[in-house]
């Protein structure tokens, strides 16, 4: 099996991401178990840090891993969604798995008779799951940083038992699966918090805290809560850079330096530095240097990314209110600009007005769209929500991108955001591009 074998057998599963989660019942654990049983529970070979919430899984995890190899560890990433690669998802010491590694695991997959001895069919997500988990194995990494796909409790990739747990902030998301209140909604998420393990947690809205404490209470489980127990103090903001610093539980950091931009990847940055601390308690070696040095050069794509500057074109994958508000804190923080065009493109069952309503006030201009998948929602029903501004429809995002251009000046920016399978298909679109020019 090649490369390309390989993601044709993978898209042969059904793909939840890409058709939208429209049950409850699509989630069973069981499913996984067996499925993890089967390849013979390669999760358990290593000891992992899982990662739930809402806003900012993916930004922290890049930070603790970035953290964990400045420590000379050996760091196995899974995130989701990707951009524009798969291999983006599973990542060793930040290295992408390669296209020859990613074949020979979904071959070792596809060998297994997995129908027979599972009376069903996995799908994209949880066979996406074992394959990373077994590469992990191979590779025998000293960690796997592990970020929850939806929810916790029911997520595939809680089949494993971290030594710690964090959670990241919660708010409004997949109601329809999670639960209409914060409470719910964290009790899901906080599924994650095993018996005995170490929990760090960021800032939490009242309701959201008070669920993932009484989850840790039940497990007998150890809370770390930044904002009490370690606390960030901001210093400078800029186009390029936040500077901040931290008083934890085993010292303060002084100056340090991220390149993820606004207030929301401070409390990401801290959040991993509280993780770090609790493994250092544990008797991992981690110098406050290695802490530093990680975040510092920590990267994530898709989140306020900046492709050009003459315009400003920013990318960001904001796909609910608390994201969207946190993406227009971060552009009117740290940016300096005499017009702002909304290129705005929103998946099927996200909170379009809320969304709508956090970016809205921030354009001259807004132009929507929709990506090329199943769950993008039809731009006129998002022109429903926005008011008072000049809005343009385009059918499709690289044509939406292009539209934006033909207006800006120099000094202006284009925001483009909604979702990942926006910003992604830009990524695309450029690489695409590059690709020819070279």
């Amino acid at each position: 099996m090649n490369y390309k074998e390989a993601l044709r057998y993978l898209d042969s599963f059904v793909d939840y991401e890409k058709i939208g989660y429209k049950s409850r019942r699509l989630f069973n654990l069981k499913r996984m178990r067996h499925l993890a049983q089967v390849f013979g529970n390669p999760q358990d070979n290593y000891p992992s840090i899982h990662i739930a919430g809402t806003k900012g899984k993916g930004s922290t995890a890049f930070f603790i891993s970035g953290i964990l190899k400045e420590a000379n560890l050996k760091v196995g990433l899974y995130t989701s969604p990707h951009l524009t690669d798969p291999r983006e998802r599973i990542r060793v010491n930040n290295e992408m798995i390669s296209e020859d590694d990613f074949a020979y695991h979904a071959a070792e997959i596809k060998k297994m008779p997995i129908n027979g001895k599972l009376a069903f069919r996995p799908t994209y997500f949880e066979i996406f799951t074992i394959l990373t988990f077994n590469y992990f194995k191979a590779q025998k990494i000293d960690f796997g940083v592990i970020e929850v796909g939806l929810g916790g409790r029911l997520d595939a990739t809680n089949i494993i038992k971290p030594v710690v747990s964090v959670m990241t902030p919660v708010s409004y998301d997949h109601t329809n699966i999670l639960g209409n209140s914060l409470e719910k909604i964290a009790g899901e998420k906080a599924g994650i918090i095993k018996k005995g393990c170490i929990v760090v947690s960021a800032s939490q809205e009242e309701n959201a805290l008070k669920a993932i404490q009484k989850k840790c209470k039940s497990a007998g489980a150890k809370l770390t809560l930044v904002g009490k127990d370690i606390v960030f103090q901001e210093k400078q903001c800029n186009p390029e850079k936040e500077t901040f610093n931290i008083r934890g539980m085993q010292g303060k950091y002084e100056n340090c330096t991220i390149h993820l931009l606004g207030r929301h990847q401070i409390l990401n940055a801290t959040t991993a530095v509280g993780v770090a601390e609790c493994l250092i308690k544990k008797g991992v070696k981690i110098s406050k240097e290695n802490i530093k040095n990680g975040l510092e050069k920590t990267q994530n794509p898709g989140r306020c990314e900046i492709i050009s500057r003459k315009p400003y074109i920013i990318l960001d994958g904001a796909q609910n209110r608390a994201s969207a508000k946190a993406l227009a804190d971060t552009v009117k923080r740290n940016f300096e600009f005499e017009h702002l065009i909304l290129v705005l493109g929103i998946s099927k069952g996200k909170d379009v007005k809320g969304i709508a309503e956090e970016l809205a006030p921030l354009a001259d201009n807004a132009i929507l769209t929709k990506a090329n998948t199943e769950r993008a929602e039809d731009p006129h029903l998002i022109k429903k929500f926005i008011t008072g501004k000049n809005v343009t429809l385009a059918d499709s995002v690289k044509e939406a991108l292009e539209k934006a251009k033909n207006e800006a000046s120099g000094k202006d920016l284009i925001l483009v955001t909604g979702s990942f399978f926006v910003t992604g298909e830009i990524k695309e679109a450029i690489f695409a591009q590059e690709k020819i020019l070279a």
